[in-house]
């Protein structure tokens, strides 16, 4: 039978499995507290399993004098098994001959249980022949006791028990602290490495990580291209900020969705203006099909969200192809950007351009004749550059 219980603060092995991902719960952090303030053991649970009803008996009230009051009563081997695995203790007081299930038993099943072999185990028996006692350590018992037992030898044994299992305790609920820590920091640094990868490109981000400080690269063959959202000022006035932001979310997301789609490499946005290129920081040969196609499916995009939200947005969008510095910027704040006429021109090809066009120079329609229509639009003046001889892509060729 059972004695009340009336506090089980002792209960390692459940603790330890029951781990938190983000560190140690609370009732762990409890549990280490208690193994750090109670040295003594006084506050341990022990379980003592006699089928002698008077032996039992004077061993918990002998336990109880002595100090400890959280002790638990079995009257066999299988009774103590069955209350092992419904709660925990920090000691296991075992006699040898019992029905049922005897002490052999016991620890046989002790030590085949990977929660429960670290149990420390006193056998205290009136089977005192050697081979009993040899065959108890063996079996993993941390100490023999012959009958009748010696309340002052059952004290210096059952504390030097008490001790060596709360340093055990200790020792594994640090480690298991530390693994914590260990596996939140590298949540952390796989979050980091997540949001580095939102911000570069993959292959600026490995060099930024292996310390490089200094990152630059010229490329002489890519495509750029900029869009631009028509009349935005006159709109920002008469929408409502956060439907504003939420629309420009909308059609920038339809576009990364885009980037991806294509193999490109989104630089950034600027306000309203979306800049993407193709050929960097990998080199591919078709980066100009790649960015015209890009280009004809952000029109699809915009016609898409104009249906679904009643909306009547426009955008100019521009094309240019040639060679670019690139390279990354900042010290708190990384940014990816391009430099060079290349890009200065791809953007006065969006400026000049026309409302759900796309506006392309000679240089950029040459590398697209083979698989798309275009059609002569004239000679653009561009802001730094001069007369521009420009063409508008009207769509792929079947």
């Amino acid at each position: 039978m059972n004695s009340p219980i009336e506090k089980d603060t002792s209960h390692t092995f459940c603790l330890l499995r029951e781990t938190a991902a983000g560190g140690l719960s609370q009732e762990q952090l409890a549990q280490l507290r208690l193994a750090e303030s109670d040295p003594t053991g006084q506050q341990a649970a022990i379980l003592v399993a006699d089928d002698s009803d008077a032996l039992r008996k004077a061993m918990v009230q002998m336990f109880r004098a002595l100090g400890y009051q959280n002790v638990s009563e079995v009257e066999d081997g299988q009774a103590a098994l069955d209350l092992l695995h419904q709660r925990e203790f920090d000691l296991l007081v075992l006699d040898i001959e019992m029905p049922r299930l005897d002490g052999f038993g016991v620890l046989e099943a002790l030590k085949s249980d990977p929660l429960r072999r670290h149990l420390p185990v006193i056998v205290a028996s009136g089977l005192n022949e050697l081979d009993a006692v040899v065959r108890c350590i063996q079996l993993g018992a941390e100490d023999f006791l012959p009958k009748p037992v010696n309340s002052v030898l059952l004290r210096a044994r059952v504390s030097a028990s008490l001790e060596r299992k709360r340093l055990r305790d200790l020792q594994r609920l640090r480690f298991l602290e530390l693994q914590q820590e260990k596996q939140v920091l590298e949540i952390e640094k796989e979050k980091s490495e997540r949001l580095l990868l939102h911000i570069l490109p993959k292959a600026m981000a490995i060099r930024l990580k292996q310390g490089q400080r200094t990152i630059a690269a010229y490329h002489d063959s890519v495509t750029v291209l900029f869009a631009d959202i028509v009349d935005f000022t006159a709109l920002t006035k008469r929408s409502d900020p956060e439907a504003l932001v939420s629309l420009l979310n909308d059609l920038f997301s339809s576009f990364d969705r885009l980037t991806d789609r294509h193999g490109l490499e989104k630089i950034k946005t600027i306000g309203d203006s979306y800049f993407v290129a193709g050929g960097l920081p990998e080199p591919r040969p078709d980066h100009a099909v790649a960015v015209a196609e890009m280009a004809l499916d952000m029109l699809t995009a915009v016609t898409e969200l104009n249906h679904e939200l009643g909306t009547n947005l426009s955008i100019r969008i521009g094309l240019n192809t040639g060679s670019v510095v690139a390279g990354v910027i900042g010290r708190k704040k990384f940014t990816y950007d391009l430099w060079g006429a290349t890009v200065n021109l791809a953007s006065r090809m969006q400026s000049t351009g026309l409302p759900n066009r796309i506006h392309v120079p000679a240089s950029t329609c040459e590398l697209l004749r083979e698989r798309f229509h275009l059609s002569e639009r004239g000679t653009v003046v561009c802001k730094g550059v001069g007369e521009v001889r420009s063409y508008l892509l009207d769509g792929k060729k079947s």
